[in-house]
């Protein structure tokens, strides 16, 4: 008898989640209305109620900062609070400062010579990242010191990274604190956050300006500029660390009885160790980036010899100075991550209580070998741990060499001032005046190659993208440009950029500066735009495949570590001076940024989705417009964001090779007296600039992640 076989019962659906789309809001819509009309009324106003200034012409506001600036210097030397608070900070860090100059960095009267020459500072240096963070760092620092030298800017070199490592002791003392108060006191952390999130939008150059008001012009305005400048992310670094510590863990320290101050050195700062360290090294990226831009106003350092030859445009002698700061960049980065990493690494494995004195020498013994032949001395052997006293005693034996090398750089002339050319001949092919010919030389040589390139890309874009945008906003009725914002940033964001972007414009209008700060605002969105482009062609690469990221990385990791001054100098070689010459080398400021958040945006997108569309028969195009790019939308955002603040610092610095508006008037303030009111007021339209596009960005990435 045949069988019969139940037909199959069909799988039942899978049950979709519902999901309320809601009221869709039409951006694109609502943007391209906001264009349509504003194009309109700018053919027609066009060029009425600009409020354009000439650059001599002052406003009744800035004869107003300048009285100010007349009677803090009239009044100022008996004034309780420019004298006896401003003033005692002042001289501190000024007799500080000067105190470890003769030390390391200038004659010490009445020596001819530091007190410690060249030889004993680098033996120093090397002896304490050793001690910290190991042979490779060690290996780099003492050859980045010795090419300070070699480049004939010892003195400039040893200048700048003491106000870095003044700036970062001082952030410490008072970032630390800050962090950890605000992590444990919600109030606190209100009352603060506001505060440090408008420092961290204001441009470096916004800080010029009141700064050297109060403390005036020199060593000491730079090294105050720089402590500002870099405390920032040290608190906020430190509250993100204490407060990541997992809740459990405090819970169960609770249950042991520790107290709010045992709980903070015995669990807390010891939990959050590495990101502290990570907030140091922030920090200290801050403060070199500070202290170069400092030499405007006659801070000490490395700053000083760019903002010569870039005066003169003296490309070999900027390079030379570029390249001295981009060495003390990675070195002062890849010393502190170093040490962060072995930091955690002894707080993971611990140090064994192994005692005994054959021990204990066999451990010195291996602790004083390269990492190389530790693993080799290693193999099939049980190897020593030394206690904290043993590495101690392996560090007090190494420092024998460094006291000898302190003593004879007291000494020996050749010793204490570092030998040149005519001393050592071997250097005279890489030494600071060959290498500054020589970049002359090949600098003269591409731009005969290739000016006919760079000079017609120059003045195509100009002619085709930057003069047009720029006249569009800047020839625009104040009131007409004032709405078309506004109406962005509502429609963007909300209601609270709107109201935010009003008060900027607010106080941009009545800094008399609306024109110069419209300029700005086309070259920081004309230069945003290409910064995104970039970022998303390298991040969807990156972001797709991990041997791009593998190869790309290292070159943003590089590119980050320099400091925005640097980025002139190739820019102003290829380029020549100009609007085009900032944006280029805003361009290449902010590009690795926003190239690593797009990265990571397309790298975060879920491989069941990817999975999903590669299944439907996606090809790569169709995956990255219609899955990772849509999905990555808040990274996206956030990127622009980024950018956009990059952009603008870059830009405003970018005023000193021809990009002009805020920048150059705030340059033009310190060099022209009766303009120092007119490049206050220049910083006052940076820093509203700046917290207006902040604001609008990131409540429009808060908008696209919902």
């Amino acid at each position: 008898m045949a069988t019969t076989t139940a037909p199959p019962t069909p799988a039942p659906k899978e049950e979709q989640p519902y999901v309320e789309l809601g009221k869709k809001r039409r951006t694109g819509l609502k943007l391209l209305g906001i264009v349509v009309i504003w194009l309109i009324l700018w053919v027609i106003l066009r060029g009425n109620q600009t409020r354009e200034l000439g650059f001599q012409d002052t406003t009744g506001f800035h004869t107003w900062l300048n009285e100010i600036r007349d009677w803090v210097q009239l009044h100022g030397p008996n004034n309780w609070f420019f004298n006896g608070v401003l003033g005692t900070i002042g001289d501190v860090f000024n007799a500080v400062f000067e105190f470890l100059q003769k030390v390391i960095s200038i004659p010490a009267a009445p020596r001819p010579v530091p007190e410690i020459g060249w030889l004993g500072v680098v033996a120093i240096a090397a002896w304490l990242t050793w001690a910290v963070a190991g042979i490779r760092s060690t290996i780099l620092v003492t050859v980045s010191m010795l090419f300070f030298g070699i480049f004939g800017l010892w003195s400039e070199s040893m200048d700048l990274l003491l106000v870095t490592i003044l700036a970062v002791v001082v952030c410490f003392v008072i970032g630390l604190p800050t962090g950890i108060l605000m992590a444990r006191n919600k109030t606190v952390s209100t009352v603060i956050t506001p505060v440090l999130d408008i420092m961290q939008t204001m441009p470096p150059f916004a800080y010029l300006a009141p700064i050297a008001l109060g403390f005036g012009i020199g060593p000491t305005t730079g090294i105050v500029l720089t402590v500002i400048y870099a405390l920032p992310p040290l608190v906020r670094i430190t509250e993100h660390g204490i407060r990541s510590v997992p809740a459990t863990t405090i819970e169960a320290a609770r249950s042991m009885g520790l107290t709010n101050r045992q709980m903070l050195r015995q669990v807390q700062l010891p939990m959050a160790r590495r990101t502290i360290v990570v907030g140091i090294n922030q920090s200290m990226m801050a403060a070199l980036s500070m202290a170069t831009i400092a030499a405007l106003v006659n801070g000490p350092g490395l700053g000083k010899p760019v903002v010569a030859a870039l005066q003169v445009q003296n490309i070999g002698a900027a390079s030379v100075a570029g390249i001295a700061i981009v060495l003390m960049a990675i070195m002062l980065d890849r010393t502190t991550t170093a040490a962060s990493e072995r930091s955690e690494s002894q707080g993971r494995s611990g140090v064994a209580s192994v005692s005994g004195p054959g021990v204990m020498l066999a451990g010195i013994a291996l602790e004083a070998l390269p990492r190389w032949a530790k693993e080799d001395a290693g193999k099939g052997v049980r190897q020593p741990r030394l206690t904290n006293a043993g590495r101690w005693m392996v560090r007090g034996l190494w420092a024998i060499p460094v006291i000898v090398a302190v003593l004879l750089s007291r000494s020996q002339i050749n010793l204490a001032t570092f030998p040149n050319r005519d001393v050592w001949p071997f250097i005279k092919p890489i030494d600071g005046q060959s290498l500054s010919k020589g970049i002359n030389s090949f600098s003269d040589w591409v731009i005969d190659k290739v000016d006919v390139v760079t000079l017609a890309l120059k003045d195509n874009v100009t002619s085709g993208v930057i003069n047009p945008f720029q006249h569009l906003l800047a020839e625009s009725p104040w009131w007409l440009m004032a709405v078309v914002i506004l109406g962005i940033a509502f429609v963007l964001g909300g209601v609270r950029p709107l109201i935010t972007t009003a008060v900027c414009l607010a106080i941009i209008f009545a800094t008399g500066l609306w024109n110069d700060s419209m300029v700005t605002l086309a070259m920081t969105l004309i230069a945003t735009v290409l910064v995104m482009v970039v970022a998303v062609v390298l991040g969807v690469g990156m972001g797709r495949s991990r041997r791009t990221d593998t190869i790309i990385r290292p070159f943003l990791d590089a590119f980050q570590t320099i400091p925005p001054f640097v980025y002139l100098v190739p820019a102003l070689a290829l380029f020549g001076v100009g609007r085009f010459t900032a944006i280029m080398a805003a361009l290449a400021y902010a590009v690795p940024i926003a190239t690593k958040l797009v990265a990571d945006g397309i790298r975060g997108v879920s491989p069941t989705t990817v999975e999903a569309a590669n299944a439907s028969g996606s090809t790569k195009w169709q995956m990255i417009t219609k899955v990772q790019l849509p999905m990555a939308r808040e990274a996206l955002v956030l990127a622009t964001n980024q950018g956009i603040l990059y952009v603008l610092s870059m830009v405003v610095i970018g005023g000193m090779v021809g990009g002009g508006s805020l920048g150059y008037i705030v340059v033009s303030g310190f060099s022209q007296d009766q303009l120092f009111g007119k490049g206050l007021a220049a910083g006052i339209a940076i820093t509203a600039l700046g917290v207006m596009l902040d604001r609008i960005a990131r409540h429009a990435a808060a908008r696209a992640g919902r």
